[in-house]
C-alpha cells in the first residue's frame, strides 16, 4: 500500500491525466445514456442497491480476470491477452454505458491495490482507454435498442473500434511512452517483435499492425462472443428480475 502511494506521488502527472481521461469518458457516457433514455422514454427499474452490488461484483471479477494473462505467439511477451472486459461489457449492457466506464475504472483501481504498477501508470491508462474504446460504442448501440440483432451489431462495432483504436494508440502513445519509461530504443522493441513474428519490420507501423492489431481483434472477438452467449442468462440475476418474478408468482398463488 505504501509503495502504491509513493508511486502515485512520484508520477502525479500520469495520475492527473488518468483522472481527467476518466472524467471525460464518464461525462460522455452519461450524456449518451441520458439522450437515449430521453429519446426512447426509458426508465431504469433496478434498485440503486442492486446496481451498486452488481457493479461492485462485476468490477471484482474483472480485476481478478486481469491476473490471468495469456501470451500470444505472434507478439512479444509484454503483450498478453486477458478476458477482463467480459464482466465490463456485461455490466454495460445491463446498466448502461456509464456503468461500463465505472466498472472499467474500478477494475483498474482494484488491480493497482492487488499488484501495484510496474509501468508508472502508463499501462493502466492504456488499459482503461483501450477497454473503453470497446465498451462504450458497443454499450451505446445496445442501450439504444436492446435486441439480439443490435447486440450482435454492437459487438461487431466494439471489436472494430478496439482493433483500430488499440493499434493507433499503441503507435502514437503507448510504445513511445514505454520506450521512454524504460530507456529502451524503439528499434529494440521492433527486434523483439521480429523474433516471434516475421511480419514485423523496422517501423512502428509494421509492429502494431503485425502484433497489436491481431491481439485486439482476438480480444474483442472473444469477449463479444462470450457476452452474446451468457448475457441473457446473467442479466436477470444482476437486475434482480428473476427474484422479482418469483415474488410476483408467489403473491399470485396466495
Amino acid at each position: 500500500m505504501k509503495d502504491l502511494f509513493n508511486q502515485v506521488a512520484s508520477n502525479a502527472l500520469y495520475v492527473v491525466s488518468f483522472i481527467l481521461i476518466i472524467a471525460g469518458l464518464f461525462v460522455c457516457s452519461v450524456i449518451a445514456e441520458k439522450l437515449i433514455q430521453k429519446k426512447n422514454g426509458m426508465t431504469d427499474k433496478t434498485s440503486a442497491a442492486r446496481r451498486v452490488a452488481s457493479v461492485g461484483l462485476l468490477s471484482a471479477v474483472s480485476a481478478f480476470l486481469m491476473l490471468f494473462e495469456i501470451p500470444m505467439p505472434f507478439a512479444p511477451t509484454f503483450y498478453k491477452l486477458d478476458m477482463s472486459e467480459l464482466p465490463v461489457l456485461i455490466g454495460a449492457y445491463a446498466f448502461g454505458p456509464a456503468a461500463g466506464v465505472l466498472i472499467e475504472f474500478i477494475k483498474i483501481v482494484l488491480k493497482l491495490f492487488m499488484k501495484g504498477t510496474s509501468t508508472a501508470f502508463v499501462g493502466e491508462v492504456a488499459n482503461f482507454c483501450v477497454g473503453c474504446s470497446f465498451i462504450l460504442p458497443a454499450s451505446i448501440i445496445y442501450y439504444a435498442r436492446k435486441t439480439r440483432k443490435t447486440a450482435t451489431l454492437s459487438c461487431l462495432v466494439g471489436t472494430i473500434c478496439i482493433t483500430i483504436f488499440g493499434t493507433v494508440f499503441n503507435a502514437v502513445y503507448l510504445l513511445p511512452a514505454f520506450a521512454k519509461l524504460y530507456g529502451i530504443p524503439l528499434e529494440v522493441i521492433f527486434a523483439m517483435g521480429s523474433e516471434v513474428n516475421p511480419f514485423v519490420g523496422n517501423s512502428i507501423y509494421s509492429f502494431v499492425f503485425a502484433c497489436v492489431a491481431p491481439l485486439n481483434l482476438i480480444k474483442g472477438s472473444l469477449n463479444s462472443l462470450l457476452t452474446l452467449l451468457v448475457y441473457k442468462k446473467i442479466s436477470p440475476v444482476l437486475k434482480g428480475a428473476g427474484i422479482h418474478a418469483d415474488l410476483v408468482k408467489e403473491t399470485a398463488k396466495q
